[in-house]
């Protein structure tokens, strides 16, 4: 098993690390009501998904 001749600093450790924040989830907008939605879900202003009414919303 390898071992490290030395030990890593903070700094090099953390900048290694530095492209490992989480990212903002990609929003789509539907194509029935153009609100934004997440992609391959059912629209939760209108309810449709794939050009076909999933269920009926309350608004």
């Amino acid at each position: 098993m390898a071992v490290p001749r030395s030990r890593v600093s903070n700094a090099r450790k953390n900048s290694r690390r530095a492209h490992h924040a989480k990212k903002p989830k990609n929003t789509s907008n539907c194509t029935n009501c153009q609100k934004p939605k997440l992609a391959h879900r059912i629209c939760p202003h209108c309810g449709h998904y794939a050009n076909r009414q999933i269920y009926e919303s309350a608004s």
